[in-house]
């Protein structure tokens, strides 16, 4: 249609290119288009015209100026699309008069198109080298943001950018990390995939197969037969699909043919959209994103607005109206099987993707494009004068004067926002469009919620209906390389494959991981230890011997009844202290050893009970000094012994150097000496009390350290000199008369101690934890109870049943029958 002003359209309003071989012999025939007429772009391309007209009977934009227009085929081919754009930059005349009171019809102002992605670059590269702007409506590869390859490019469709990123984020947003990827083997696809595998990788997803898997609705069938099975034997449930209608189409019914476990199909806007696609019904339950749906008011109206009269002048309405009715327009049939239309055809009837216009989206775009060109003519040519737009129809204005003012235009139409950002990109929000079947049982579009990039992350997606799945699923499906690794374990990658295929290997001794997925484990403070899940780090339980647990208290019932002893025996022996057998058995040296015993069995409680810097300083020293006392008194009474026998002899005066005052001399040096070692000991590097985590990697327990081993090693070796002294002194003695010798008992009671504390040596040494205190508990009180009993047992004995052996003509007898 003529104009003061002309629009170019380009619409791939047929699928295909008529292909010769040329002989190079012949002219070429011109090109042409081949295949069925597509309803969803003639909609598109009369939504263009239904703007135009909106706009030439407006008063408000540009009024008093006609626009005219000129739309183009381009078969969804390069080549055809290249031949209009230059038929669109040529003018559709080809001469014509330029004077400026002539109407400039011919002359493009710009264009809107192409559709598809590819065309749209060749269109580009050849109309802007001339400052043609060109809006398109349905290219969305991002490569098309680059203003220095494409200066005068802009669209009204958000780009790819954000598509493929909303993409990744969605499959992110329902747990697949396992997925497949295919994509048009063109500028959108090829483009599309690489942003969309790189958005992926970030979200930490994972791709089963991408790379070989291009395609083109002009390849050989074998080359989508490999495609589908590919996704037939795949592992991988969810599969995304970068594709334009056109090749999705080949490819959904090359899966068709043969059955194939079910998919998950994740669209891109260019097919997830497209209600030709509805009718494979094995993909229900497909989601993807989608321009906003739309209203355009008085557009179904006009696209209903046709008859045989109407459409005989266009080709394209002439072919597409035959197809639609199945009938021949204004020519006689030469067959039966044909009829001729007769004017009784009813659009309103009529089924198609050209009359549906319930889910206005990429039309909506057609509309937005055409008046933000109008637009940005209305800035050039209309100023503002007393309020009103002034608009000379004659003006002359240059393409590159509308590519200026369409940078700059900001309206909105319908209530949709019009404005372009630097790179010619409108602002990107998308909706979320589900396929599910409806109660009578077809597949529709549902609107489940929609995608907005500008809100802050995490918020972009706002979802407000159920979702169905594929084969009417409403749980959502599952598509994982492996199943997560719970807490407790790591993921160990498997060889060879990507980062989502791992094996979950449980957390070593001593480690935790308290989330899902865990890469790697982490160990527990020190003090620390995982519970049986080791998803979670516990206090170590701390362990020493306690007066609660069984062991504790049998010692403890030790040591209180072996105080108890000492002092029972003390109390006999005072009771009897006027007796042969206490008298003979020098008194004071006994109650002084039985003393020191009583000390030793209660020293030997110290041990048990959480240690404490007095409580480790006050066990070791408080029982070496009293068992030094009690060696001491023990080796007092055999001396005694000794020199009580040698003082018989004629001539002997042995006694008076080893009277009483002698025998308290030397209990108190040798008891002095084993206080000077502890004093040091405590002085210079005391025990103290320590947490010990080596010994048991789950437990701590509280000990005392030696602080100096040598002072601990000191003590323990003094009184084992001191014994083995007192030992080799009762041997000397035991043959000595039975009644009166005490050498014998000593003699057994030191081979006991020196048993004992030889043995002690390697168990203290090897016991682990708490059993070290019982090991060392048990060496006191077996040496303090060999003691006392060697000792003193037959004497008490002797002295409660028997009494008639208690007299001193018994003790002076050589004949102990007698």
């Amino acid at each position: 249609m003529d104009g003061d002003y002309i629009i170019g359209g380009v619409f791939s309003i047929h699928n295909y290119m008529h292909t010769v071989k040329h002989n190079y012999t012949s002219i070429p025939e011109a090109l042409r288009c081949t295949g069925s007429v597509d309803g969803r772009e003639l909609r598109f391309s009369r939504a263009m015209v239904f703007a135009i007209e909106e706009i030439n009977n407006s008063t408000e934009l540009l009024p008093g100026v006609r626009l005219g227009y000129r739309i183009h085929d381009s078969c969804a081919a390069v080549p055809v699309a290249v031949q209009a754009a230059f038929q669109l930059t040529n003018g559709v005349q080809p001469a014509f008069d330029t004077g400026e009171t002539c109407s400039q019809s011919g002359a493009v102002t710009a264009v809107v198109g192409e559709s598809g992605s590819t065309p749209s670059i060749s269109t580009s590269r050849i109309i802007g080298p001339f400052d043609i702007p060109q809006v398109s409506h349905y290219a969305t590869c991002a490569c098309l943001s680059d203003k220095q390859q494409y200066p005068t490019f802009f669209r009204t469709i958000p780009s790819d950018r954000f598509q493929s990123l909303a993409l990744a984020k969605l499959v992110k947003h329902f747990g697949w990390t396992w997925i497949g990827a295919v994509r048009s083997d063109t500028d959108y696809g090829n483009n599309g995939m690489a942003a969309f595998l790189h958005a992926a990788r970030k979200e930490g997803i994972c791709v089963e197969y991408s790379e070989p898997l291009s395609f083109y609705r002009t390849h050989p069938r074998r080359r989508f037969q490999r495609v589908a099975d590919v996704i037939r034997g795949s592992t991988s449930m969810v599969v995304v699909a970068f594709v334009a209608p056109g090749d999705m189409r080949m490819l959904l019914e090359e899966l068709g043919r043969r059955p194939s476990p079910p998919r998950q199909w994740v669209g891109s806007e260019a097919w997830v959209t497209d209600p030709e696609m509805l009718r494979f019904s094995f993909c229900a339950g497909a989601i993807g994103v989608g321009v906003p749906q739309s209203v355009i008011p008085g557009l179904r109206e006009f696209l209903l607005d046709l008859s045989p009269a109407k459409v005989a002048g266009s080709q394209v309405l002439t072919e597409f109206w035959e197809r639609a009715f199945n009938c021949r327009l204004g020519r006689s049939t030469d067959g039966a099987e044909e009829t001729v239309c007769d004017g009784t055809e009813d659009m309103q009837k009529l089924q198609s993707p050209y009359t549906d216009t319930s889910q206005l989206r990429i039309t909506n775009m057609v509309y937005k494009a055409v008046y933000a060109i109008a637009h940005a003519m209305h800035n050039v040519m209309c100023p503002e004068r007393n309020s009103a737009p002034q608009c000379d129809r004659f003006t002359k204005i240059e393409p590159s004067q509308v590519l200026g003012q369409l940078k700059r235009v900001n309206f909105s139409r319908n209530g949709y926002q019009v404005s372009f950002d630097a790179n010619g990109d409108p602002l990107a929000v998308y909706e979320l469009v589900n396929w599910q079947r409806s109660e009578s049982g077809s597949t529709e579009f549902v609107t489940i919620g929609y995608y907005d990039p500008s809100l802050p992350a995490g918020q972009e997606f706002h979802m407000n209906r159920n979702l169905t799945w594929a084969q009417g699923g409403t749980q959502v499906p599952v598509s994982v390389c492996s199943e997560s690794c719970p807490p407790g374990t790591r993921k160990m990658l498997q060889k060879g494959k990507p980062v989502c295929c791992y094996d979950c290997i449980p957390c070593p001794e001593g480690e935790i991981s308290n989330t899902t997925d865990s890469p790697d484990c982490l160990p527990c403070p020190e003090e620390f230890w995982p519970n049986a899940d080791r998803d979670v780090c516990l206090p170590k339980p701390i362990e020493f011997l306690s007066f609660h647990e069984a062991l504790g208290i049998i010692l403890a019932t030790f040591s209180v009844g072996g105080a108890c002893l000492a002092v029972v025996t003390a109390t006999v022996f005072f009771r009897h202290r006027a007796s042969a057998i206490v008298r003979a058995n020098n008194s004071e040296l006994s109650f002084l050893l039985l003393f020191s015993l009583a000390l030793c069995f209660l020293c030997s409680l110290t041990f048990i009970g959480p240690p404490s810097d007095w409580s480790c300083m006050l066990r070791h020293t408080a029982f070496w000094i009293t068992f030094v006392l009690c060696i001491s008194c023990v080796l007092g009474k055999t001396i005694v012994v000794l020199m009580a026998f040698r003082a018989t002899l004629p001539g002997s005066n042995v006694m008076k150097w080893f009277g009483p005052p002698e025998q308290r001399m030397t209990v108190a040096s040798f008891t002095f000496i084993q206080a000077l070692i502890c004093t040091l000991w405590l002085v210079l590097n005391p025990p103290f009390p320590i947490k010990n985590l080596t010994t048991y990697k789950e437990r701590i327990i509280l000990e005392c350290a030696l602080g100096s081993a040598i002072g601990f090693w000191a003590v323990l070796g003094y009184i084992g000199l001191l014994a083995v002294l007192c030992f080799v002194l009762a041997v000397l003695a035991r043959k000595l008369p039975d009644n009166f010798n005490e050498a014998k008992l000593i003699t057994f009671s030191m081979l006991i101690f020196c048993a004992v504390w030889i043995t002690f040596i390697p168990a203290y040494v090897s016991s682990p934890g708490k059993f070290t205190v019982a090991v060392e508990i048990f060496a006191m009180l077996a040496s303090s109870f060999a003691l006392i009993l060697c000792i003193f047992a037959q004497k008490c004995f002797i002295i409660l049943f028997r009494p008639e052996k208690n007299t001193k003509k018994h003790l002076m007898s050589k004949n102990p029958s007698d």
